[in-house]
């Protein structure tokens, strides 16, 4: 693929060169016990030892040569155009449920002070009541007492960068989120790639103006031609067949996306949970969805119409005939004893990033599962993991690929 395009990802192993990440900031100090399942977090995590963690991320990556970028550099960049500032910052309101004049009024004037910086930062944060001095009322809903700590919600989940878009190929799937809390994640994306000068134009074969969800999580690309999405707790199945339709009928060479069915439960939250891609011929795989997984190929047909067709086969003679391979390794988690691929499963042991073929970085605390990879000849890249697995998600949810070299 030609490195003039900002987005080139055609698979999930090729070397790393461009991602985006978001390191946690006061937004997870804003979840408190009441909020907690509101906000799709378990336990509260201590930031200090959380931002530890995550520079050790960014760190292994730039060691490996690759470009790390953050979220929050990208929106300062696009919000130092005033009119854009003004419509991200009415679109956010609204979508944060802030739609009375009043409000807004106060919520501006207390933000027009800050940097483009300081304003990204702060509405990831979140806008407490205690941080206006006063609303002048003009609605009802100015005037209505509400014990809510909050004008705009904390979003604690933003840095699991994988959900709000994925890059696949040259173009991008802006998705729709699952969660109504998490919705406004997706705005950043949409800036930055409508106003950024080095990602915007670039094309989109799913937008987060759709009725159905779909998130990041569930998309793998495997290969230059076959895309894998999970049908999970949070992808609806009809987002599945119109991107792969979007996507099929495009100039990319991409010919199958393969829908996984998975069980739809929390601790299988999406897809890279319990399966990824670790090398051309290996994966890491939870055991627990191996005898439920139903798998769909769907191919481009005639007059505009795609083939849709339940695989047969086990997965890994799928996997063999699609991606050309004359045999496949599927490396379980927790090494397959049940006990332990359940307790590392849940701190997303299956959940590896590869920065290269047979090369992935890890949480240091699923150490039977690492231990399998090492086993299996993939080299094992591990970090701390006491705060960051709180949240639910590991390296490959809180890594956005954006371009890869090509195999």
């Amino acid at each position: 693929m030609s490195l003039d395009r900002s987005i080139s990802v055609y698979s999930e192993i090729g070397k790393l060169k461009t991602v985006l990440l978001h390191c946690p900031g006061e937004e997870v100090e804003n979840i408190v016990p009441d909020y907690l399942r509101r906000l799709l977090f378990d336990e509260i995590v201590y930031l200090e030892q959380a931002r530890r963690e995550h520079n050790q991320f960014a760190d292994i990556l730039r060691n490996e040569g690759v470009e790390v970028l953050y979220l929050t550099d990208l929106m300062a960049e696009v919000l130092k155009h005033s009119s854009v500032r003004t419509e991200f910052l009415k679109e956010f309101m609204e979508e944060g449920k802030v739609v009375t004049a009043g409000l807004q009024e106060a919520i501006t004037e207390f933000l027009s002070p800050l940097s483009s910086k300081e304003l990204i930062v702060k509405c990831i944060a979140g806008v407490k009541k205690e941080d206006l001095k006063s609303i002048n009322p003009k609605a009802l809903g100015d005037m209505v007492k509400n014990p809510y700590p909050f004008y705009l919600d904390p979003i604690p989940n933003m840095y699991f960068q994988r959900d709000p878009f994925a890059s696949i190929g040259s173009g991008i799937s802006l998705n729709v989120m699952a969660n109504e809390t998490r919705n406004r994640e997706t705005i950043f994306a949409k800036y930055i790639f409508n106003y950024h000068p080095r990602f915007k134009n670039v094309p989109r074969w799913y937008n987060r103006d759709k009725t159905h969800p779909i998130e990041g999580g569930d998309i793998l690309v495997l290969s230059d031609k076959v895309v894998a999405i999970g049908v999970s707790d949070r992808t609806d199945p009809m987002a599945v067949e119109r991107l792969a339709h979007k996507l099929l009928f495009s100039e990319e060479r991409f010919q199958t996306v393969l829908a996984f069915d998975i069980p739809k439960t929390r601790a299988y939250m999406h897809l890279d949970t319990v399966f990824t891609m670790v090398d051309y011929d290996k994966f890491t795989i939870f055991p627990g969805i191996e005898a439920p997984l139903d798998v769909y190929s769907i191919t481009k047909g005639k007059d505009n119409q795609l083939n849709i067709r339940y695989e047969q086969e086990d997965l890994s003679t799928v996997l063999k005939e699609h991606l050309g391979l004359p045999a496949v390794d599927l490396i379980r988690c927790g090494d397959g004893d049940p006990i332990a691929a359940s307790r590392e499963q849940w701190n997303d042991g299956s959940n590896t990033l590869a920065i290269s073929p047979g090369k992935v970085v890890c949480y240091n605390r699923n150490h039977i599962t690492n231990e399998a990879l090492r086993r299996n000849k993939i080299e094992v890249l591990e970090f701390d993991s006491y705060e960051l697995s709180r949240g639910r998600g590991g390296p490959r949810c809180m890594s956005m690929p954006l371009f890869r070299e090509s195999l």
